[in-house]
């Protein structure tokens, strides 16, 4: 009825060296060694300019964006605490509909494996189709696999989506952002305390009456200034207190895709404030965006586009810091265009196995549904069923246990 497969990607072996260069290369070894145990990796100059350059993108995306110079050559990182081994890759099964998952996951728990699905969903928004998301809906609640939606400005389909998650108790992730009437950031020029309490009240005046705080996130940033890290970090800091207070579930940040630089994320401020997020991963999290910036291309320059959070988790895990929930609230290729479904969903099944290894990331919402100028809202509604498919018919096993990040397991094939 089912089969599983495992997808482990091993990067290239070097040919054999000549005996001349054997001390060389028995160096070479010895500091790959060292260096693999980061996962991080830099990027060559040229690759860098495949994605710099001008694109008109929602927010503040930056017109160019820069990566240390050299060729896939791992950051030497001291780790402040002794870290394991890397966690074996996700198994894929699949199957037939209808899968009983239940099943599968007591099956699994009996391999010391953990049932995991999909977890990348789509970005609804003022009008635009998002009314083809119903059907899948209620689909996938039906067969209690959980979904991912994120929703500017329109709260109908999130609370749709709240209502079956009421009666099924199916963990669903839903995120609501508004974007009209509101700073979108905050004011970079105030003390960040004050700026906190002011763009909280703004958002929290307009945040829709019919949504259950409970179980819907909100979002209240979008595409903020990389410059401005450790000052967003107090920003964050404080902005969570107020929703902690106010009984809220809050995701801070925003970030674009590519930000932010990774040494960012170890500011004191920064540290200080995925402390807080770290002990309360049902009521805060960071919020991401991820994109390959190529309709053709959606592992570019993996992982500093899509797959960047795990920089996020070195961090946290170097420094004895339990790691945030994430949401990544835009995903995708380009802001105006997607690949054709077969091509869409051959990336997508990359991407869902490569979140499905770290139970903090949520989910991940193909941008756009929403009503745009172009036609994305289109191709992308071409995607509702194929995505709705894979997801009542793939599954993940997953090792429930903890190991160091490292990227190169999920490197995407050419």
């Amino acid at each position: 009825m089912k089969h599983a497969k495992h997808d482990k990607e091993l990067p290239g072996v070097l040919g054999k060296p000549v005996l001349t260069i054997i001390l060389f290369t028995a160096a070479a070894l010895a500091l790959g060694s060292l260096i693999a145990a980061t996962g991080l990796f830099a990027l060559d100059n040229a690759a860098q300019s495949r994605i710099s350059g001008q694109a008109s993108w929602p927010g503040s995306r930056p017109d160019t964006l820069t990566f240390p110079p050299r060729a896939f050559i791992p950051l030497i990182r001291a780790a402040t605490v002794p870290l394991p081994p890397p966690l074996p890759p996700p198994l894929v099964f699949s199957g037939q509909p209808p899968i009983d998952f239940a099943a599968e996951a007591v099956e699994l728990e009996a391999q010391g494996l953990k049932l995991t699905f999909n977890k990348i969903g789509f970005h609804a928004g003022d009008r635009g189709r998002w009314a083809d998301l119903v059907d899948m809906m209620i689909e996938l609640d039906a067969a209690g696999v959980p979904f991912f939606l994120k929703s500017t400005d329109n709260a109908q389909p999130l609370y749709m989506a709240q209502e079956l998650m009421k009666k099924s108790g199916v963990p669903h992730t839903l995120v609501y952002r508004r974007v009209s009437g509101v700073d979108n950031v905050p004011n970079y020029n105030a003390d960040p305390k004050a700026a906190a309490a002011y763009h909280w009240a703004q958002h929290k005046a307009v945040f829709p009456p019919e949504l259950d705080p409970a179980y819907v996130w909100v979002e209240t940033v979008n595409e903020v200034d990389k410059n401005r890290a450790a000052w967003l970090a107090d920003f964050a800091y404080e902005t969570a207190q107020l929703t902690l207070r106010d009984g809220f579930r809050w995701a801070a940040f925003g970030w674009s895709s590519g930000e932010p630089e990774p040494a960012d994320w170890e500011s004191p401020s920064m540290l200080k404030f995925l402390r807080l997020a770290g002990e309360n991963q049902d009521r805060l999290a960071v919020a991401l965006h991820e994109y390959s910036y190529e309709v053709d291309d959606v592992g570019a320059i993996y992982p500093y586009l899509i797959g960047r959070f795990q920089f996020l988790f070195d961090a946290c895990d170097r420094n004895g810091i339990m790691r945030p929930t994430v949401l990544i609230t835009e995903w995708g290729w380009t802001y105006d265009t997607v690949p054709s479904p077969a091509q869409a969903l051959i990336d997508i099944r990359w991407a869902a196995r490569l979140y499905a290894a770290y139970p903090q990331v949520k989910g991940a919402a193909i941008w756009y549904l929403g009503d745009t100028p172009g036609t994305i809202e289109d191709q992308t509604a071409a995607l509702i069923d194929p995505v709705r498919n894979y997801s009542l018919s793939h599954y993940f096993g997953v090792d429930p246990g903890f190991g160091r990040v490292d990227p190169a397991i999920f490197k995407p094939s050419p």
